[in-house]
């Protein structure tokens, strides 16, 4: 557990509130900010700290003990901004998703092709393997953006558990977006009724899920991370590569079904800015790519500065 001041701590705040605004939308992992933002691999390192030795540590060093074990104060922090996140600015993005989908995606379009050059030069070493790496994870991140949604009933419990653990799985892995994979599941929409009709046993069961996941999932990344780190890097910037798909500004709608009075796209192909039916709204859109990507480099020289 690092020494930090509470303005080091106001910082992951914001870093936690980045995550957890990417979070809501479909297609923007917030695994990629975390990366971009130079805490992802101390994220997994605390995740991964929370097993069942934390009772001896209980019982030989307190809460104390426990807390500076699993990095208590950042994971806090970290999870508090999250949640800020999620009950201010989800709505504001819910808005523009709805409203400005082409800003919005260009926005985040800059930004995630930043973080493929930022992620990518972590690999030390490019080479044979690495590059079929890259490629590998390029391949299957674009094949998960073209996989056509489920849809049909009232999911079970069992379902919604697992759902939760498949996403947040996603969520911390740079470039596959949780939102986007409980898209794939058919739970978005329940999800989102869930919060906004505050039925707490679907939100449990969700939330259940996810802690599963969390807890399992992180203890694979920490592993594959300290054993292959250089091709768990390759693979990541290709799952960004590859997810690039699904965030690309300008879509032509091919399906919809409706669940009560949402619509919802369920199948959806890109397009160039000139081949879209509507305002393509170009200038603007390259003008807010560009802003994302600049922001990738400017948190980049100010974390070297930090450093």
């Amino acid at each position: 557990m690092q020494n930090r001041s509470l303005f080091d701590y106001f910082i992951i705040l914001l870093k936690g509130m980045a995550m957890g605004a990417s979070d809501v939308v479909p297609g923007v992992s917030g695994g990629t900010i975390a990366f971009i933002s130079g805490i992802y691999e101390e994220l997994i390192d605390s995740i991964s700290a929370i097993d069942f030795s934390l009772f001896g540590v209980f019982k030989n060093q307190g809460i104390k003990g426990v807390w500076k074990k699993v990095n208590g104060t950042f994971l806090l922090t970290l999870l508090l901004g999250i949640g800020i996140s999620i009950l201010s600015l989800a709505k504001v993005l819910s808005w523009l998703l709805e409203h400005q989908p082409i800003l919005l995606w260009s926005f985040f379009f800059g930004l995630v092709l930043a973080s493929i050059w930022f992620v990518g030069k972590q690999v030390k070493d490019w080479n044979f393997k690495t590059i079929l790496a890259l490629l590998g994870g390029a391949v299957v991140a674009y094949f998960i953006t073209k996989i056509q949604p489920l849809t049909g009933a009232n999911p079970s419990a069992l379902y919604l558990i697992l759902s939760g653990a498949l996403a947040i799985s996603a969520m911390i892995l740079p470039g596959i977006s949780g939102a986007f994979i409980l898209v794939l599941l058919g739970v978005y929409h329940v999800v989102l009724n869930a919060v906004h009709q505050r039925d707490l046993v679907t939100i449990a069961l969700i939330g259940l899920g996810a802690v599963i996941g969390l807890l399992s999932f992180s203890r694979v990344l920490k592993y594959i991370f300290v054993h292959f780190r250089e091709m768990t890097l390759a693979v990541l910037t290709g799952f960004i590569i590859g997810a690039l798909n699904k965030i690309w500004p300008w879509k032509e709608v091919l399906e919809t079904i409706y669940i009560g009075d949402k619509q919802l796209v369920i199948k959806e192909r890109s397009v160039l800015p000139f081949q879209y039916s509507g305002d393509n709204q170009l200038w603007p859109a390259l003008g807010l790519a560009l802003l994302g990507f600049a922001v990738i480099l400017i948190l980049e020289k100010w974390g070297q500065r930090q450093s």
